[in-house]
């Protein structure tokens, strides 16, 4: 395996997977469809990156909450597995979750969220057509995805929801579940000798009608009504750009829009009430540039990094962000290698004065490691 070969495992996948984590809206994880230029009958390539943000209130309506941290940290794991029946089909079964969020706003002493939760798990199979052309080939992609949403959240309710006009406030909590699927799209082009790939590639969107519950705690016993959920999350279209540029060295670089535009609000529907967590984002952009080096044939490293523009339109605090990834990658005896890297994201102030709740954020920062291992037959 040549030097550009490594670096290209090792590169690019680190910083998709340290940046995808760490990016706007609710961006997590990425399928990794790359498995699909892997050389060899099988492969196989696990991984897990935990991110750290650090995330604190400089103005809220509830004093108590202002100067805490409100994010929680959060894994992201990412699962691919590479079949090549022929020489010019392969697909690639894939696990990863795309999108997701988890805050905790404890202390609170007004009605509002005390926490909520989010995650969306995908399950997909990509194939990949291959046909010689010119010094390399020429890949037309295509799958379908099923994503398994679920949504939970507590929060201080007025008691009044229940009985009109009655004083004080109750805890309460909801649960959401819900399914929908997807296609992806794209074509590359692949030299391996000199590590030159581009590649397009289009995530179609998706759209939640969830079925839950709501539940309220009353000095009678927990009081259960059911309730809807209704969001859409995005599509989106990235291209990804390589190239060997000297003996031993790699330059990657990549560009993706996110149709975060469609994420307008969560509505929920109880027989007691019909809420809106209002977001109106605009669309997101996302632009990575990077370089990686072989220092021999087991290790190789990259440095790059990613400009996130934020989403927020003065309802949310998802602003822009500037995260540096460094990574290294190491063959070991056994055929495989073995992957890790560390990313820190500063975290740009963003100002919420449309939200309800009259919120702001200074800037801040978030740190990231990844850990991943890969072998192919």
């Amino acid at each position: 395996m040549t030097g550009f070969i490594k670096i290209l495992l090792a590169g690019t996948m680190l910083a998709t997977s340290l940046t995808a984590a760490q990016a706007g809206g609710f961006s997590r994880g990425n399928a990794d469809t790359d498995i699909l230029y892997e050389p060899g009958n099988f492969t196989m390539r696990s991984g897990l990156t935990i991110v750290n943000p650090q995330r604190r209130f400089t103005r809220h309506n509830d004093p108590a909450l202002v100067g805490k941290r409100y994010t929680e940290s959060y894994v992201v794991p990412s699962l691919a597995m590479k079949f090549q029946p022929f020489d010019a089909l392969g697909c690639a079964g894939t696990y990863a979750q795309p999108y997701g969020a988890d805050v905790n706003y404890e202390g609170r002493t007004t009605p509002g969220k005390l926490t909520e939760q989010f995650d969306v798990e995908e399950f997909a199979l990509t194939c990949a057509v291959r046909f010689d052309a010119g010094p390399g080939q020429l890949y037309l992609l295509g799958g379908v995805f099923h994503e398994k949403f679920d949504y939970s959240r507590t929060q201080i309710v007025p008691t009044a929801l229940l009985i009109p006009g009655a004083p004080g406030v109750l805890n309460a909590g909801l649960t959401l579940e819900g399914t929908d699927q997807g296609y992806r799209v794209g074509i590359g082009y692949d030299v391996p000798e000199i590590a030159l790939r581009g590649q397009l590639l289009y995530r179609s969107a998706t759209s939640y009608g969830a079925d839950g519950t709501f539940t309220v705690q009353t000095p009678f016993g927990p009081q259960a009504a059911p309730a809807l959920g209704f969001g859409n999350l995005p599509q989106s279209v990235e291209l990804k750009l390589q190239s060997g540029i000297a003996p031993g060295w790699l330059a990657f670089g990549s560009v993706k829009w996110t149709d975060w535009s469609v994420q307008e609000a969560l509505i929920v529907q109880t027989p007691l009430a019909t809420t809106a967590d209002i977001y109106n984002w605009r669309d997101g952009w996302t632009v990575t540039g990077g370089v990686g080096h072989a220092f021999n044939e087991q290790v190789s490293g990259l440095a790059s990094i990613t400009y996130d523009r934020g989403v927020a339109t003065g309802w949310d605090l998802i602003g822009d962000s500037w995260t540096l990834s460094l990574g290294a990658s190491l063959r070991d005896t056994f055929g495989g290698e073995l992957r890790a890297g560390l990313g820190v994201s500063y975290l740009a102030s963003v100002d919420a004065p449309l939200h309800p709740e009259n919120q702001a954020v200074g800037s801040d920062w978030a740190t990231g490691v990844s850990l991943g291992y890969r072998i192919n037959w």
